[in-house]
């Protein structure tokens, strides 16, 4: 589908595999490719796993456009809190399988997903915006302090601490911790237990659960375009 986001479906799972180069970071092409990704996972009413062929999920958005200037960074940063608001919302389950560090707007994709298996080894995982001197937008306020636990959601995005896998399990960007030659088929056993359960009911479910949390999501991404800046 993507030279920076492939797509694969068999047996009604659709793989999207990152590849945008070393640190697999987030521009607007591979937002672009999350999103017609999207909408063929859709038509093919498929579940999504989401993961990486590298020991890095993402490490965040692409530091070129995000240093060259307020005007290149927002609409990056729009796009992005968009993508998690779709991943958030999709009618379908969505898994990441994570096959290590996953940091910044990698980690929001965590964030994003119902389902999130991550691999122990040396790995970080976390928010660390404050640390390279950015202020956390008010959509990735919004998303941590939802999915994370109190104290974990304070210490993410007032301090950036990052976290190790178990740690990153604790604080709740994680599901569930797998060695990382069992990644791959621990994803799909989780896929292929999710394909058993009534569709319509998830995407109703998970709508009713999320209407606030979502409400409060646009309302931040609005927010951002009036006041994001860079530091």
């Amino acid at each position: 589908m993507s030279p920076v986001l492939s797509y694969q479906l068999e047996n009604g799972i659709a793989t999207l595999c990152l590849n945008n180069g070393k640190v697999n970071a987030i521009s607007m092409d591979v937002i672009d490719a999350f999103n017609r990704a999207l909408d063929q996972a859709e038509l093919d009413q498929a579940v999504v796993i989401i993961t990486s062929g590298s020991g890095v999920l993402s490490a965040g958005y692409d530091l070129k456009v995000m240093t060259s200037g307020l005007e290149h960074a927002l609409p990056l940063v729009t796009a992005g809190s968009k993508l998690s608001r779709r991943l958030l919302s999709h009618p379908y389950p969505v898994i990441v399988a994570c096959p290590g560090h996953a940091i910044a707007k990698g980690a929001f994709l965590l964030l994003s997903a119902d389902y999130r298996i991550g691999v122990a080894g040396p790995f970080s995982i976390g928010l660390n915006e404050v640390q390279i001197g950015m202020t956390m937008p008010y959509a990735g306020i919004a998303i941590a302090r939802n999915r994370l636990g109190q104290a974990a959601f304070e210490r993410s995005v007032i301090n950036g601490e990052m976290f190790n896998p178990q740690g990153a399990l604790d604080a709740g960007f994680l599901d569930l911790l797998v060695e990382p030659e069992a990644l791959a088929s621990t994803a799909l056993a989780a896929a292929e237990s999710l394909k058993k359960i009534s569709m319509k009911a998830h995407k109703n479910t998970k709508l009713k659960v999320r209407h606030d949390f979502l409400a409060t999501l646009d309302k931040a991404i609005e927010l951002d375009k009036e006041t994001l800046s860079l530091d």
